[in-house]
């Protein structure tokens, strides 16, 4: 538990999506580029599931095309590596009061 959030690593997109874990409520800190999937993939393919959750993601290359993905996507936040701490929690405070106003709990 970090920050009062509980923390789960996946090794890949495949991984994630034979976890039960998507149908709970959480918040996804996706890499745009992950092996496999890629985060914006995986992203389509749990949206088109029927999954919302709000999702944060992070890249080290910051270019328009990822950018612009993202925001039709839906993303929380577009995190550019590397960054700082203050700007992931940020982040995670949009992601999850987001994910409340989407399953209807406050």
């Amino acid at each position: 538990m970090s920050h009062g959030y509980r923390v789960l690593t996946f090794e890949s997109a495949e991984e994630l999506l034979l976890s039960s874990l998507v149908w709970y409520r959480v918040c996804l800190l996706l890499d745009i580029r992950l092996p496999g999937l890629s985060g914006l993939d995986l992203c389509a393919r749990l949206a088109s599931s029927g999954v919302k959750c709000p999702v944060i993601f992070m890249t080290a290359h910051d270019e328009s095309q990822w950018r612009k993905r993202a925001e039709e996507a839906g993303a929380v936040a577009f995190l550019r590596k590397p960054f700082g701490e203050q700007s992931l929690l940020s982040a995670l405070a949009l992601a999850c009061s987001r994910g409340e106003e989407t399953d209807g709990s406050a």
